[in-house]
């Protein structure tokens, strides 16, 4: 890898990711539930998928933001798991500039999407339950549609400047990322220049983007909690909660390691190890999306008895 004193041309510049710093000895026993969580994403999701896709009496709303967030979860894992496989494994950490911009980009792209499509099942809980004999006129499909284009385009808006922040950067030098995989910060920080506009922007991006979601789910939520406590039947309240309460674990499991992460790194970085950080930052690419469609399975009836036909007639095949 060259590390020469100034890069002239960005297409020159290869980094080396190093893994998760001070466990390099253990790197291998890492991947083992790293690598056996993706492969579990992989087929639960896609399976998951395939079921909202084939079975008609799925093609409702709720499972078809689940379908949404299905697939940012694959590819979530997917722009991240094979490379810090391939570093854990192979000690294969060399990436190129452009290949670490391009995964920085998504990864964040994905994040964003991701944070918007629980919004938007926020809206869909909000609906059904303080709202039910309007639920099919207001989320009609094209209205579903325009919800999920409209979660793309802004992830795209907010990531897209990312890519030019770091590219109007002076490298010099400095090759070496300790993290298993590229982000935003990560780069900006290996760069010679002041990094302040990065550092602003980012702190607009998590304000404006993923905390104004969370706003926007919780004043979701109090208002159906106003709805539902108002119902005067005990089994019509419970019943009204049930409905929500696998969008509720999916939240917990998406924001709390991202708010950990945030509020670690800026109030108590120097407590927590940097090891300790990366091996969480790991984990949350893969864990989120390996749980999502056991949650789901549980919690949802519909779903738990496809996935149940499902398993039967694999089990006759064989």
């Amino acid at each position: 890898m060259t590390t020469s004193s100034n890069y002239t041309n960005l297409r020159d510049i290869w980094y080396i990711m190093i893994g998760i710093p001070g466990l390099e000895d253990a790197h291998m026993w890492i991947s083992i539930p790293i690598c056996s969580m993706y492969v579990v994403a992989l087929i639960g999701n896609t399976l998951l998928l395939y079921l909202v896709f084939t079975d008609h009496s799925l093609h409702e709303p709720m499972y078809i933001f689940l379908s949404m967030l299905t697939l940012a979860d694959i590819f979530l894992s997917t722009v991240t798991t094979p490379k810090m496989l391939a570093i854990f494994w192979f000690q294969d950490g060399g990436v190129s500039f452009g290949s670490c911009v391009s995964q920085m980009f998504f990864l964040h792209f994905n994040f964003v999407t991701e944070s918007a499509i629980l919004l938007a099942m926020a809206f869909d809980r909000y609906v059904a339950i303080c709202h039910p004999l309007r639920y099919t006129t207001i989320l009609t499909p094209l209205t579903i549609g325009k919800m999920g284009i409209a979660s793309v385009i802004r992830s795209f808006f907010i990531c897209c400047p990312l890519v030019f922040l770091v590219y109007r950067l002076t490298y010099c030098g400095r090759n070496i990322i300790r993290h298993s995989y590229c982000k935003h910060m990560g780069i900006a920080r290996l760069a010679c220049d002041s990094i302040k506009v990065n550092i602003y922007y980012g702190v607009v991006v998590a304000l404006f983007s993923t905390c104004l979601d969370v706003e926007l789910i919780i004043i979701s939520y109090a208002l159906i909690l106003c709805a539902v406590f108002r119902i005067p039947s005990q089994d019509a309240r419970i019943k009204a909660l049930g409905t929500c309460g696998s969008h509720v674990c999916v939240i917990l499991l998406f924001y709390t390691p991202a708010f950990f992460s945030f509020f670690a790194h800026r109030f108590g970085g120097h407590n927590i190890p940097l090891h300790i950080h990366i091996l969480l930052a790991n984990l949350y690419v893969v864990v989120p999306p390996t749980l999502n469609p056991i949650i789901y399975g549980v919690k949802t009836k519909k779903i738990q008895e496809k996935f149940i036909q499902v398993f039967s007639l694999s089990k006759k095949f064989c």
